[in-house]
Order: structure tokens, then sequence, then C-alpha cells
């Protein structure tokens, strides 16, 4: 490699971190002041794809969004019809890449909800009863989506309108989620049910009967079996 590609080469990377850490939402940047709240240690990694409304949109403390995100509120710019808090995500949440979260009346996070990347949740879908409208100019009716906190939601997974997930759960992969799913459960598939749940005392327990101890009798397992060693 010649020495002036060696050096644009490291010039445009240079301009580039410079850019990303420039073009953060943080709090005290004209953007972030814009939100209904906007926490103490939280950012929106740049270039995010899509803010709107974000007058309706309250972060937490020590929120991380990632680049590529879209976090939006209402049907378009300005929409009448918005509340003040359509999309609150609790303190110490991480959003991957491209996740997609779209509140049109009503999406809650709960506090340390983890996303994989290119994950979508929205609380309002299309309809389709009038035979003769296109689709895509049917609105479908508002259903409030609840995340509990501490939960994971898997790379590429989708909560549909009306969800409430529960606290500690694992949403799969890929999952499609619609529905109540309870505390401390794993779901997966199209659409997600149940595939391991968490029994007291005896540990997560998987629908084929198979047990998997709780981290806590792993290492008492392992300090028994390093005693009889």
């Amino acid at each position: 490699m010649r020495r002036t590609h060696r050096l644009l080469n490291r010039a445009v990377h240079a301009a580039l971190r410079w850019v990303d850490g420039a073009g953060e939402v943080v709090p005290g940047t004209a953007l972030a002041d814009r939100f209904g709240s906007f926490g103490r240690g939280s950012c929106i990694d740049f270039p995010p794809a899509t803010l709107l409304n974000v007058g309706s949109i309250h972060l937490g403390r020590d929120v991380l969004v990632g680049r590529q995100a879209t976090l939006a509120a209402g049907y378009g710019v300005g929409d009448p019809g918005l509340t003040d808090r359509a999309l609150v995500i609790g303190d110490g949440c991480v959003l991957g890449a491209r996740t997609t979260i779209t509140a049109h009346q009503y999406v809650e996070l709960g506090d340390s909800v983890f996303t994989g990347q290119s994950v979508f949740i929205t609380d309002a879908s299309h309809g389709y009863q009038d035979p003769q409208t296109p689709i895509g100019k049917q609105f479908g009716s508002h259903q409030p989506v609840v995340i509990g906190s501490g939960s994971w939601i898997g790379h590429g997974a989708v909560v549909l309108p009306g969800t409430r997930i529960g606290r500690n759960v694992v949403v799969a992969a890929g999952a499609v989620v619609r529905g109540e799913v309870e505390d401390h459960a794993v779901v997966a598939g199209t659409p997600a049910r149940v595939v391991r749940r968490l029994e007291p005392g005896l540990g997560w327990v998987g629908t084929s009967g198979d047990v998997r101890p709780l981290f806590g009798q792993l290492v008492l397992d392992g300090l028994e079996g390093t005693e009889a060693g």
C-alpha cells in the first residue's frame, strides 16, 4: 500500500470517529433537550435512522441506543393525537443497532432491558378489513406494549401490538411475540411459545422436562466437585 493511500485511509477513519462522537445524542445537546426526558449518562449513537416526535419519548439514565436505530412516536411529524409519554425507556437499557420502536400510543421498556440488533417493537399494525382499500392505508387499533425489567430480546425478534412481557424473560432470536409472557420464561418461535420456565427450588425446566440448574446451584455443584476431588 502506497504511503499516500495509507495516510488518506487513516485521515478518513479519524474523521469518521470524530463525526461519530460529535453526532451522538447525549445530555446537553440540542436534540437531547427536545426529548420528553433524557437521562444522565444516556447516549444515542450516530447516525440514528429516525427520531420522530421526540418530545413524547422518555429515556431513563444510562441508556445506550445503537446506531441506525429508530425511536418513533405517532404517525408523523407533529401528530396531533400524540400523548406526552408515548415511548418510555427505563434506566440502563441497551438497544442494539437497527432496533426499531414505533409507539403510536404507548410502549414501555422497564429497567435494564437489552435487545439484539434489528429488533422491531410496535403497538399498532395495519388493518385489512376493507378489501377495497390498500393495506398500507388501513390503520389497526392501538394496543400498548410493555416489556418487563431485565428482559432480553434476541436478534431480529418482533414484538407485536398488545404484548406484555414479564421480568427477566428471554425472547429468542427471530421470535415473533404476541400476548402475555410470564416472568422468568424463555420463549422462541413464530409465534413465540414458552420453551423453558423457572421452577423455584428446581431450576429452568424445559417443555421436554429437562432441567438447567440455577447459577447458584452450578457454583455449589462445582465447589462440591472440587472438594470431592
